[in-house]
C-alpha cells in the first residue's frame, strides 16, 4: 500500500486543533475551528476523492480519539468519510491505548524499530492506500523514518501566530516534487508531494573572473 499523509495547516504552518474550539488546547491553544469558515462543497469533494482510496488507516493517539470520539456516532452510508472510517481498518500507533473499542481497530505498540517494522509490513502488503490523517506526532516519526510516499498538504488562507506546527526543527531535510495542486473556492491550496531525497544546494552569487 502506498502510505499517504494529510494535514490541514494555516499558512504559518500550524496545524492544532483545525476543525472545533476544544479539538485540541494544549499548551494554551484557543483559536481551534480555524478551518471550518472555509469549508465548501469542493473541498468536501476532494476528500470524498481521497477517502475512496484507502485501504486503511494509520493514525496517532490524539487523533484516534478525536476521530473515535465523532465518527462512530455517524451513520449515514453515503457519508464517504465515516463509511471508510467505520469499515476499514484502523492502526493506531500508541503504548497506552490497550483496549480500543472502535470497531475494527490495532494497536501497534513497541519499541521504535518495532514500529518501524509493523508500517512496513502494513506497507508491504497489496492494495491501495495506508491514509495517515492530521497525527502529527506520528507524522513526525514516519518523516524521520522516510516512510511516507505522498504528503497532502491543505494550506488555508489564515494566519495564526501561534498553535503547534507540522514541520519543526530536526526534521530531515527532504526534497519533493510537486504531484498534484488544486484550489478551492474559499481560497485553499491543495497540494501533493512526493518525496526525491536530500535537498541539493547551490549558490546565486556570480563566481569573480
Amino acid at each position: 500500500m502506498k502510505l499517504t499523509f494529510t494535514s490541514f495547516l494555516t499558512l504559518d504552518g500550524v496545524v492544532q486543533a483545525p476543525g472545533a474550539p476544544e479539538e485540541d488546547t494544549g499548551n494554551g491553544f484557543t483559536q481551534g475551528g480555524w478551518l471550518v469558515p472555509f469549508a465548501d462543497d469542493t473541498s468536501g469533494r476532494y476528500v470524498a476523492e481521497w477517502f475512496a482510496d484507502v485501504d486503511a488507516f494509520l493514525l496517532g493517539r490524539r487523533t484516534y480519539d478525536i476521530f473515535a470520539s465523532y465518527w462512530p456516532r455517524v451513520t449515514d452510508p453515503d457519508n464517504p468519510v465515516a463509511t471508510r472510517l467505520n469499515e476499514r481498518p484502523k492502526y493506531v500507533v500508541s503504548n497506552t491505548l490497550k483496549n480500543p473499542e472502535w470497531h475494527n481497530t490495532t494497536v501497534i505498540a513497541g519499541a521504535e524499530a518495532d514500529v518501524v517494522k509493523e508500517v512496513q509490513a502494513l506497507k508491504d502488503r497489496a492494495g491501495g492506500e495506508l491514509q495517515v490523517h492530521g497525527s502529527g506526532t506520528l507524522a513526525l516519526f514516519l518523516m524521520g523514518h522516510g516512510l511516507i510516499d505522498e504528503y497532502r498538504l491543505w494550506t488555508f488562507p489564515v494566519v495564526l501566530g501561534h498553535g503547534r506546527r507540522l514541520f519543526t526543527d530536526g526534521v530531515p531535510p527532504t526534497s519533493f516534487e510537486l504531484a498534484g495542486t488544486r484550489t478551492t473556492p474559499t481560497g485553499v491550496m491543495v497540494n501533493s508531494y512526493r518525496p526525491t531525497g536530500r535537498p541539493q544546494y547551490g549558490s546565486f552569487n556570480l563566481i569573480d573572473e
